[in-house]
C-alpha cells in the first residue's frame, strides 16, 4: 500500500530561512571569540589537574585501576612480553647494526616511558624490525663496517661508539620531530599513511629484513649495502659467497628455523587455548648459548657469537649531535613510519576493545620516549607488531602490563646479560626473520582488497614494489605520493549526474540508477560529487555542458533568438503605447519560458550542491561564468543545499552581481517549487511547499 504525504510550509530561500532561524553571526562571533580568549588564558587549580591528567595519563587511569580483575591479567601478559624482548631486543639490534646490548636498553627505557605518557592500553613499545632497518641503513652509511677488525680491540670499542652514537642521534631527532610534531597538533598527518600503504609497506620491508639476515645464518661476512635497489645487490653478493658458507652456522640456522616456524604456527592457531604462548624464542636462545659454550663452536668452528654484554644500567651520554645535518632527511622517514605503525596498533586494539586514543598525545608519548632514551645509548623505538599482539593475546588490560615487561629487562640488565656471551648470531638472524610472519601473511589480503576497490589495491602493489626494488624509505615516499594522486585523480573525475524526482515524493535521486525517478519538465537537476576546484574544473564545466547539451552553436543559436524577442517586445511595446493600449502580455521572464522554449528544452538549470565539500576561487569564477553563459540564452541557474563554506565562497567572490539571491534555495524541492509557479504566475510573497 502506497501513500502520499503533503507538507505545509514555505519556500525556503538561504535568506528566509537564515533569517526566520538563523543568528545574528556578526555580533555572536566576536563575543565567542573573546570567551574562547579569555578561557584560555585563565589559570586555576582544576585547569592545571586536568592539564595534568590529560598529558600524564598514568594519572587518570591508575586512581582508577582495578587491582582484583586487572593485576593477574597484565602480570601474566607483561611478564611474557618481556620474555619475548629479550631476543627480539638483541636480534633487532643487528638489523640497527649495533651491538645486541643496545637492543635491551631499548627493550627498556621507551617501555617504561610510554606506560606514564601513553594512552594505548594494550601497546607494546620497544624495538620493531622496519624501523631498526631503516636506522641500520643509516648507521651503514655514516660508519660503515670494515671486513677486518678485532672484536676485542680497541678500534671495536671505538668503532661500536660510533655506531650508537649515530643510532641515538637518530632517535634524539627522531623525538624531536615528534614533540614539534605534538607542539604543532600535527597528530592527524598519519592518516595520511592508509591502511593499503602501512600494510604493503611492513610487508615489503620483511622482505629486505630476510633478506639481509642472509648472510648471518649462513655464517658470510659480507659488508651491507644501503640505497638504492639494495635488496638486489645484498641477495647477488649473497648467491655470490654461498660457496663459501660456515656450515655449522648453516646447520645452527636450520634447527633454529625447524623449532621457531612450527612453535609459532601452534601459537597463532591455538592462541585462544594457550593461556599465554610458548616461549620458543628465549628457550632457543637458552639452549643455543648452552651448547656453544660446551662444545665450544665458536672456536672450532669459527661461528660468530654475541661477545660481551655488560651487566648494570648504561651511563648517561649525548648522542652524535654532529651528524644531525646528514640524517635528517632519513630521520624524518623514520618518524613517520614508526608514529604510523605505533597509531594504528593503538587504535586496532582501541576499537577492540572499546576505548580512545589521542592521537597528539601518541606523539608526545613517542617523542618523550625517544628524546629521553637516546641519552642511554637507545636506538628509535615505536609499537611493534609480534609483541602488541602477544600481549593483547596473553590478557593484559592497561599500561600497567609495561611495568612488569621492564622489570624482565632489568632482570636481564643486571644479572643475566653476561651469561649470553657464547650465543651465536645465526640465532637472532632465524629469531628476526621468524617475526616477521605476519608481516609476510599479509598477502592474503589482496583478494578481499581487489573485490572491495581497486583502486586501494593499486596503491598496494605500488607501494610494494617501490619498496622491494628501490629501497625502504624512497618506496614509502612514492607510496604516499601514489596514494595522494588517487585521491587527486578521485576529486577530478568525480561522478555527476541527473537528478529526477520520484512520484509523490520530496526526493531526488539520479535517473540512470533509478529508473522511476523522473525528471522534471523544462529543470535540468545535476549533482556534482566532489569539491569544485582547479584541479577538476575543467571537467565539471565539460560535464555539465554535455548533461545540458550547451553547445557553442547552441548557446550562440540561442542567443540570437533571445535578442530576437527582446527586440520584438519592445517594439510591441512602443506601439502599444502609442495606440494607448494596456499591453497585457506577461514579464519577458515568464513570456521566454512559454513562447519561446518547449517543454523538452532546458529553462532552467538546478544545481544541488549537498555533495559539494568545498569551492575554491577557480570553482566560484567558474560558478559566475556558468551563470552568465546561461543567461546569454535564457536559462535561469538555481543552487539548493549549498553548505555554510561553499556559499561563502560563492557570496565573497561576486556570483551575486551575476545571480539573483533569490535563486538560492535550502533543498531541491524549494527550488523545483518555485521554478514551477515562475513559469504559471508571477512569483508571491508566501507559498506553500507540496509534496
Amino acid at each position: 500500500m502506497s501513500t502520499s504525504v503533503a507538507v505545509y510550509r514555505d519556500i525556503y530561500t538561504e535568506d528566509r530561512f537564515k533569517q526566520a532561524y538563523g543568528s545574528d553571526e556578526d555580533n555572536s562571533g566576536g563575543l565567542r571569540l573573546r570567551d574562547r580568549l579569555a578561557k584560555t588564558c585563565r589559570c586555576s587549580r582544576s585547569a592545571c589537574l586536568h592539564l595534568l591528567r590529560e598529558r600524564v595519563p598514568i594519572f587518570n587511569w591508575l586512581p582508577r585501576y582495578r587491582l582484583k580483575k586487572w593485576i593477574v591479567g597484565d602480570a601474566v601478559a607483561g611478564l611474557t612480553v618481556g620474555i619475548l624482548h629479550i631476543p627480539q631486543g638483541m636480534a633487532f639490534a643487528l638489523l640497527t647494526s649495533v651491538a645486541p646490548i643496545f637492543g635491551l636498553y631499548t627493550s627498556f627505557f621507551p617501555v617504561v616511558l610510554y606506560m606514564i605518557f601513553g594512552t594505548g592500553r594494550h601497546v607494546s613499545t620497544g624495538t620493531f624490525a622496519v624501523v631498526s632497518l631503516m636506522t641500520g641503513s643509516v648507521v651503514e652509511q655514516l660508519v660503515p663496517t670494515p671486513l677486518e677488525m678485532n672484536s676485542s680491540s680497541p678500534q671495536a670499542a671505538d668503532f661500536e661508539a660510533q655506531r650508537i652514537g649515530v643510532a641515538s642521534a637518530v632517535a634524539l631527532l627522531s623525538g624531536i620531530i615528534m614533540l614539534c610534531m605534538f607542539g604543532l597538533q600535527l597528530g592527524f598527518l598519519s592518516t595520511y599513511l592508509s591502511e593499503p600503504i602501512v600494510k604493503a609497506f611492513t610487508s615489503a620491508a620483511a622482505f629486505h629484513v630476510a633478506i639481509s639476515q642472509l648472510q648471518s645464518m649462513l655464517g658470510l661476512r659480507l659488508p651491507r649495502h644501503t640505497g638504492t635497489f639494495s635488496l638486489f645487490k645484498t641477495l647477488a653478493v649473497v648467491m655470490e659467497n654461498l660457496p663459501h658458507t660456515n656450515t655449522a652456522e648453516l646447520l645452527i640456522s636450520l634447527v633454529c628455523l625447524a623449532i621457531l616456524v612450527p612453535v609459532k604456527e601452534v601459537n597463532t592457531r591455538y592462541r585462544h587455548r594457550l593461556r599465554t604462548p610458548i616461549p620458543a624464542e628465549i628457550l632457543t636462545v637458552i639452549i643455543a648459548t648452552f651448547v656453544t659454550y660446551a662444545s665450544s663452536l665458536d672456536s672450532s668452528y669459527n661461528i660468530e657469537i654475541v661477545g660481551h654484554i655488560p651487566a648494570g644500567f648504561p651511563r648517561p651520554q649525548p648522542p652524535a649531535f654532529h651528524v644531525f645535518p646528514a640524517i635528517a632527511g632519513d630521520t624524518i622517514a623514520i618518524t613517520f613510519v614508526g608514529y604510523a605503525v605505533s597509531v594504528s596498533l593503538a587504535m586496532i586494539y582501541a576499537d577492540k576493545h572499546g576505548y580512545s586514543i589521542h592521537p597528539n598525545q601518541e606523539l608526545l608519548a613517542h617523542g618523550i620516549s625517544n628524546t629521553v632514551s637516546s641519552f642511554f645509548t637507545c636506538f628509535p623505538s615505536s609499537a611493534t607488531l609480534a609483541t602488541t599482539n602477544v600481549l593483547e593475546s596473553a590478557g593484559g588490560y592497561t599500561q600497567l602490563s609495561g611495568l612488569f615487561t621492564s622489570l624482565v629487562v632489568l632482570i636481564v640488565l643486571l644479572l643475566i646479560g653476561p651469561l649470553f656471551y657464547f650465543l651465536p648470531k645465526a640465532v637472532l638472524a632465524c629469531i628476526n626473520v621468524t617475526s616477521l610472519r605476519q608481516m609476510f601473511l599479509q598477502f592474503q589480503d589482496l583478494p578481499e582488497l581487489w573485490r572491495i576497490s581497486k583502486l586501494d589495491f593499486l596503491v598496494w602493489v605500488v607501494t610494494w614494489l617501490s619498496v622491494v626494488v628501490l629501497n625502504v624509505d624512497l618506496g614509502l615516499a612514492i607510496g604516499v605520493g601514489f596514494s595522494m594522486m588517487t585521491v587527486i585523480c578521485r576529486t577530478q573525475r568525480a561522478e555527476c549526474s541527473v537528478l529526477g524526482r520520484a512520484s509523490n515524493t520530496e526526493i531526488y535521486r539520479p535517473v540512470e540508477n533509478h529508473n522511476k525517478c523522473y525528471e522534471v519538465p523544462g529543470v535540468k537537476i545535476l549533482t556534482y560529487n566532489g569539491p569544485i576546484y582547479y584541479g577538476n574544473r575543467s571537467f565539471f564545466r565539460e560535464k555539465m555542458s554535455k548533461l545540458l547539451g550547451l553547445t557553442p552553436e547552441k548557446i550562440r543559436s540561442r542567443e540570437k533568438a533571445r535578442k530576437a524577442v527582446e527586440s520584438r517586445d519592445q517594439e510591441t511595446a512602443v506601439s502599444t503605447v502609442d495606440s494607448s493600449i494596456t499591453n497585457t502580455s506577461f514579464s519577458s521572464e515568464n513570456e521566454f519560458f512559454k513562447s519561446e522554449t518547449s517543454e523538452s528544452d532546458v529553462q532552467a538549470v538546478l544545481i544541488d550542491c549537498s555533495s559539494v565539500i568545498f569551492v575554491d576561487i577557480a570553482g566560484a569564477r567558474l560558478f559566475t561564468q556558468m551563470c552568465t553563459e546561461c543567461q546569454k540564452i535564457g536559462v535561469h541557474v538555481y543552487l539548493a543545499n549549498c553548505n555554510e563554506s561553499v556559499l561563502k565562497m560563492l557570496t565573497s567572490s561576486g556570483l551575486m552581481s551575476h545571480m539573483n539571491p533569490q535563486h538560492i534555495f535550502v533543498t531541491v524541492h524549494d527550488a523545483v517549487l518555485y521554478i514551477q509557479q515562475q513559469k504559471e504566475k508571477p512569483p508571491e510573497h508566501t507559498t506553500t511547499v507540496w509534496v
